[in-house]
C-alpha cells in the first residue's frame, strides 16, 4: 500500500520551496550516492529532489554540496578519548585562512589528513541562512553518508554543549528531507530533527518530510522497488 497521496506529497514540496524562497543564501547537502557507471548516470531520488526543490526555490539562492563526491575523513571519536573530551579545542583550530576564514572550524580529523575536505562543507554552511539535508533510508536509517558528516561537525555542538561557547548556529535553519522504500522513514525524520537540535539548529516543521513508497516493510518484491522508481518520477519529477 502506497503511503499517502500524490497530491499531499506535492504540497509538502511546495510548502518547502516556499519557505526557503523567504531565505537569502540556502545549503542543500545531500548524501545519497550511486556507482558512477550505473546506467545512464543515475542520479539518487533524493538528489533528483534537491535540484528539483532548489529549481523551484531559485537557483541563485541555493548551493547544492554532494557529500559522496568529497574526501571526508570518519569521525575519529576525540569526544570521547581516555583523556576525555578533546573534541573541537582551540588546539584543532585548521589554520588555513582559505578553508577557514571564519576560525571556527576545529576538529582534528582535518588536521590529521591534509586532504580531508570537510572544510568544503563547513565553510558555506556558517555563512548559510539555512541548511537542508537530503538523504535515502538504508536499514531503517539515514545513509552512512549522512552518518559520517553529521559525526564530523561534532565539534559544532561540543562547542557550545561542553565547552560553554557560544553556539555557531543559533541562527540558522536546518531541515532533512528523506526517501526511503518500506521502512522506519517517519521515525528517522523524527529523530534528526531532535538530533539537529542539539547541534543549535533552528529547526523548521516545514522543512522536515519523508516520501517513503510503502508502509509494508516486508514488501522487498522486485516489482515494489521497480513501482518505487516510477512512482518517485510521477510525484516530483
Amino acid at each position: 500500500m502506497e503511503m499517502n497521496t500524490k497530491e499531499f506529497y506535492k504540497r509538502e514540496m511546495k510548502r518547502t520551496a516556499e519557505y526557503l524562497r523567504g531565505k537569502k543564501k540556502v545549503l542543500f547537502l545531500t548524501t545519497s550516492n550511486r556507482w558512477s557507471g550505473e546506467h545512464g548516470g543515475e542520479i539518487p531520488k533524493s538528489t533528483e529532489l534537491a535540484r528539483k526543490i532548489a529549481e523551484m526555490v531559485g537557483e541563485e539562492k541555493v548551493e547544492i554540496i554532494d557529500i559522496p563526491a568529497l574526501k571526508i575523513y570518519p569521525c575519529e571519536g576525540n569526544v570521547s578519548t581516555a583523556r576525555g573530551n578533546r573534541c573541537g579545542l582551540m588546539e584543532a583550530k585548521l589554520n588555513d585562512t582559505e578553508k577557514n576564514p571564519s576560525g571556527c572550524h576545529r576538529c582534528w580529523a582535518s588536521i590529521n589528513n591534509p586532504d580531508d575536505e570537510l572544510w568544503k562543507v563547513s565553510k558555506p554552511l556558517l555563512e548559510a541562512d539555512c541548511v537542508v539535508f537530503f538523504s535515502s533510508v538504508r536499514w531503517g536509517q539515514l545513509n552512512s553518508f549522512y552518518q559520517k558528516l553529521i559525526e564530523r561537525l561534532t565539534w559544532i555542538e561540543n562547542r557550545h554543549s561542553t565547552l560553554g561557547e557560544n553556539s555557531l548556529l543559533e541562527k540558522t535553519e536546518a531541515g532533512l528531507i528523506a526517501v526511503g522504500q518500506n521502512w522506519n522513514g517517519k521515525n528517522v525524520i523524527n529523530l534528526q530533527k531532535q538530533a539537529l537540535s542539539f547541534f543549535g539548529f533552528q529547526v523548521k516543521d516545514e522543512l522536515f518530510w519523508n516520501w517513503q513508497y510503502t508502509d509494508d516493510e516486508n514488501d522487498e518484491s522486485m516489482e515494489s522497488y521497480n513501482k518505487a522508481t516510477k512512482k518517485f518520477g510521477e510525484v516530483f519529477l
